[in-house]
């Protein structure tokens, strides 16, 4: 397995796939080993790569449903996965993840661990979507809230993302409000822990 990790990393800086970082992958880890998912949704696949640490990592039963547009990232991922110890508990779902959230919930799913990593300035149409579907006490995780440290400090933005940090903002600021408590762990790029308080 970890022959194939490294060989995903390989393929991710050829190809610029973002990729959980090294500098926030163990941050990333800490939280899934702590957690132990079983029932995981996962918003942007990539190449599967965070896919395949969660496997590894949460319960023994684990189930993972991660969305994914690029068709091509598609068909890297699944060719990475189908060579895994996991390939029969992880299903990607092509297409827009904003609709394939809404089809998701009419299933009546629920998820005790959600991984967001996709469209910085959808982050917060995504976590609305998700309500429905959170298993009691699940965790949430969004990647690159801090978004090369303009979204927090005064760094000033660049016009072409003042959108995606204005975005990014009312997300920290959404997650941070009861019943949820958010802790914004500063590996990497910047990574959101929301747990849901006890009501």
């Amino acid at each position: 397995m970890d022959e194939l990790l490294r060989e995903m990393e390989g393929y991710a800086a050829l190809h610029h796939v973002p990729i959980i970082n090294e500098r926030g992958r163990q941050a990333f880890l800490q939280v899934v080993q702590e957690a132990r998912p079983h029932r995981v949704l996962e918003i942007g696949t990539a190449i599967g790569y965070s896919s395949l640490l969660m496997a590894q990592h949460g319960a023994a039963d684990i189930d993972i449903t991660t969305l994914e547009l690029s068709d091509e990232r598609i068909k890297v991922a699944q060719g990475y996965i189908d060579r895994s110890a996991y390939a029969d508990r992880i299903h990607i779902m092509g297409g827009d993840a904003a609709e394939n959230l809404l089809k998701l919930q009419m299933t009546g799913q629920k998820f005790d661990f959600v991984f967001i990593d996709a469209a910085k300035g959808q982050y917060v149409d995504y976590f609305h979507k998700i309500q429905p579907m959170l298993a009691d006490k699940a965790v949430i995780l969004a990647d690159n809230v801090l978004f090369r440290g303009y979204v927090k400090g005064d760094v000033p933005t660049p016009r072409r993302f003042k959108t995606i940090v204005k975005r990014l903002r009312e997300y920290i600021e959404l997650v941070s409000q009861p019943p949820y408590v958010t802790e914004i762990l500063e590996n990497g790029d910047g990574l959101a822990v929301t747990r849901r308080l006890d009501t």
